[in-house]
């Protein structure tokens, strides 16, 4: 098979996205910042299925680490053939006249430059006229990118605003390079994320307000980003697929 790269890939969509993978027969790169304990953990659930996955520490937000994270894809052996885009920063939850320019530059600087990077050193992999095979891209964006996150998180909703344009504008580019490049914007999931923003419960506190009413659990998500990197997708690219729950 091949290497799919996971960002973010120890917790919440990351994990249950790597582990879905590695269903499918891909050996999981499964990237990590902090966490070496739950990125083992996730490593290890793989191969105690009878997969294949290794973990690599990187910040996504630090150039240098994308590019070395990538070398040491290089020397696996296996061809880099799916890349997710996934890891994600947030804060506690702000109005805009709040913020400080400190926030707002690390929060772009995950967000938005860590998945142009990860984009960056994908394409020079995967496509055709780097000797690549082709491959797929999934980034995973907001549904707060149409919503704006008012009074909560307006800087958030803006970098994933970046990474839908990043979305459309680089499937533009890399299609007849043989790679398809497409984005999930999740809504309101059941992910640890929410601690950060300083509110765990907040799934629960506003699914209400939800068509569905009811909150999306993280392998829900990771059905659709591994559809979106299949052959069954073999003709979509520069799609959003919205995992909202109607909102």
């Amino acid at each position: 098979m091949a290497i799919a790269l996971v960002t973010g890939g120890s917790r919440g969509i990351g994990r249950a996205t790597a582990l879905q993978l590695a269903q499918e027969g891909y050996t999981v790169a499964l990237n990590f910042h902090h966490n070496i304990r739950a990125a083992t953990e996730v490593v290890n659930s793989i191969a105690a299925a009878g997969g294949k996955a290794f973990a690599l520490r990187a910040d996504i937000s630090d150039e240098s680490q994308v590019v070395a994270m990538f070398e040491s894809i290089d020397r696996e052996g296996e061809q880099l053939t799916a890349l997710v885009n996934n890891a994600g920063i947030l804060f506690e939850q702000s109005t805009v006249e709040n913020l400080t320019a400190e926030r707002i530059n690390r929060v772009l600087a995950t967000n938005v430059t860590g998945y142009f990077l990860c984009c960056r050193e994908a394409v020079k992999r995967m496509s055709f006229k780097h000797g690549g095979q082709g491959g797929s891209i999934v980034n995973v964006s907001s549904a707060a990118s149409r919503l704006g996150a008012p009074f909560e998180y307006v800087d958030y909703a803006a970098s994933k605003g970046a990474v839908d344009t990043l979305t459309t504008g680089l499937a533009l580019e890399v299609a007849a390079q043989g790679i398809r490049v497409n984005c999930v914007r999740p809504g309101l999931i059941y992910t640890e994320m929410h601690a950060s923003g300083s509110e765990p419960g907040r799934v629960d506190r506003v699914k209400s307000m939800l068509p569905m009413q009811r909150g999306g659990q993280p392998e829900e998500v990771a059905q659709a980003i591994t559809w979106l990197l299949s052959e069954k997708a073999s003709y979509v690219t520069g799609s959003f697929l919205e995992l909202a729950g109607g909102k």
